[in-house]
């Protein structure tokens, strides 16, 4: 045993048998677990006989590094800088929040805000509504990311004005043709994010990465699949990695943006697999390209996922984003190439799409993903764990308290489908959790709890919950948000659990092992690859 060991002693270590006891000792050498097991076996002798560092974590719970299946790093970066418009109740709120932020800072080129919800403001959102709070650009982000609500001057700067909406989006306008405010789906990723990603400086962008990382690291992360990933951001990443080692596994999904030309799709795959053969599992495990990201449907509170039957507020209906005809070209291109493909599916109609593509295409050996999966019908629930489909959920998009406006908007019968995760589970679906950062908050411990209580984190003396039939065993939430997570990105040869021969990425957690107390529990340490990162 190397003189670089370290026992981890007197805790208690979560393995695969979690649900019935832990182990009390773990013992690293560099950055690799060789050990895990009880304080008397030989190993911890003889390693302790060496001259290992002994580290005593006080009988706290040691889990693997939780793993984001699925979240928007340099936009979560940006958004720690953004006014958070969350708690607003209408349209006075907003702008009232928006003209005390706008005096405090007078040097800000951009007004960027984000947390707006479609409940907060009952008529539609104009331009008008904010052009005398300030004379600067002001982009608000929706809440789910979907949608950008700007004001005039943000409107002149994008020079939106003579664009046709680009497929898959739409640029709203007034009676006179004029754009009104409002950009959704696929106007927001090709026109809003490469303009914002554009006008801000290289070190800017390197800036809101090394915040997003820190952060991430703070709450017990030691990897995460990043779901929306481009040229901009890349560039970033890659220069961020030359100046400094970050603590931090980053694999990323190529974000395909909708065209109505075949060729301009294919050949965003193609950048793609370009890039995945020089960064992948081989060369460079640490930072690379997993797949393709399509996001093939909206949202339901903006009445854009598309369902099987109408809205019920208002009886309208939408298709998917990506209609399978259009889809499957760039599956089939990304699966030949040795690519994942994630397919973003929210509505029920737009779940079956997904997998109808995925099981002509795809492979179980592929591990493909589908993102959200908000609403299910019984058969495409038992459909993912016979392809070997990763459901990949953000457990916080289920929270109670955002989810008043459902109810009206698909009916409290079809509501009963919503978010149906044990459904997946014991269907034989790979399970992987995520946060879908910054549209939601990202902290790990609180995503378990509503996971497994499916009760709110944002009104914890709430007692509603959301179909509890669903919700998840603790150990199974947590191997999803490690384990699962890990497999759903190929990474579980090198990390996900607590397990010799992987690398030593765990934290240290402060914890009752009960669902109902994970908004007390409190992250102390990070540890990635065999080195403490992150100490409370």
């Amino acid at each position: 045993m190397s003189v670089m060991a370290t026992i981890l002693a007197n805790g208690r270590f979560f393995t695969e048998s979690g649900e019935v006891g832990f182990q009390d000792c773990m013992v690293v050498e560099g950055d690799t677990i060789v050990h895990v097991g009880s304080e008397t076996d030989t190993v911890v002798r003889e390693a302790k006989a060496a001259g290992a560092t002994v580290h005593d974590v006080q009988q706290r719970y040691v889990l693997p590094g939780f793993i984001d299946g699925h979240m928007h790093l340099l936009q979560f970066g940006q958004s720690l800088q953004k006014l958070d418009l969350d708690g607003c109740r209408n349209l006075e709120d907003i702008r009232a929040r928006i003209k005390n932020y706008a005096r405090q800072h007078p040097d800000v080129p951009r007004i960027l805000c984000k947390g707006w919800m479609q409940t907060m403001t009952d008529s539609p959102v104009l331009a008008s509504m904010l052009d005398d709070i300030d004379p600067r650009p002001i982009f608000i982000d929706a809440k789910d990311l979907h949608s950008v609500w700007c004001n005039s001057t943000a409107l002149r700067e994008l020079a939106v004005e003579d664009k046709p909406d680009p497929a898959g989006g739409t640029i709203n306008r007034d009676t006179n043709g004029k754009p009104s405010g409002l950009l959704n789906e696929a106007a927001v990723f090709s026109l809003v994010w490469p303009h914002l990603a554009r006008v801000a400086s290289r070190e800017d962008k390197m800036n809101a990465l090394r915040a997003a990382i820190a952060a991430y690291t703070a709450h017990g992360y030691t990897g995460l699949v990043e779901m929306a990933m481009d040229d901009n951001a890349w560039d970033a990443l890659l220069e961020l990695r030359q100046r400094e080692q970050l603590p931090i596994r980053i694999a990323a999904h190529w974000l395909i943006v909708p065209s109505e030309d075949e060729a301009a799709n294919l050949a965003q795959v193609d950048r793609a697999i370009a890039l995945h053969k020089q960064y992948n599992l081989s060369t460079s495990p640490d930072l690379r390209i997993a797949g393709i990201k399509v996001i093939c449907d909206g949202v339901i509170d903006a009445c854009t996922a598309a369902l099987l039957e109408p809205y019920s507020n208002n009886g309208s209906s939408c298709e998917p984003l990506w209609p399978a005809a259009k889809l499957a070209p760039v599956v089939q291109r990304a699966v030949q190439a040795g690519l994942q493909c994630a397919l973003h599916a929210i509505g029920d109609a737009t779940v079956r799409t997904a997998l109808d593509v995925l099981e002509k295409h795809g492979s179980r050996d592929g591990r493909h993903r589908i993102e959200h999966l908000e609403m299910t019908t019984p058969e495409d629930a038992r459909r993912l764990g016979q392809l070997g489909v990763t459901a990949s959920v953000q457990p916080v998009h289920s929270d109670p308290d955002i989810l008043q406006a459902w109810p009206s908007l698909i009916g409290p019968e079809r509501c009963r489908r919503a978010f149906a995760y044990k459904d997946f589970l014991d269907g034989g679906a790979p399970l992987a959790l995520g946060s879908d950062s910054p549209t939601a908050p990202f902290n790990p411990l609180p995503n378990l709890y509503i996971a497994t209580t499916r009760r709110s984190a944002r009104q914890p003396e709430s007692q509603e919950t959301v179909n509890p039939n669903f919700a998840l065993p603790l150990a199974a939430a947590i191997t999803a948000a490690t384990a699962g997570a890990a497999y759903a990105c190929f990474a579980d040869s090198i990390t996900g659990r607590l397990q010799p021969g992987l690398k030593a990425d765990f934290v240290v957690v402060d914890m009752e092992w009960s669902p109902e107390k994970l908004l007390q529990a409190r992250v102390r340490e990070t540890w990635f690859a065999g080195k403490r990162v992150y100490c409370a």
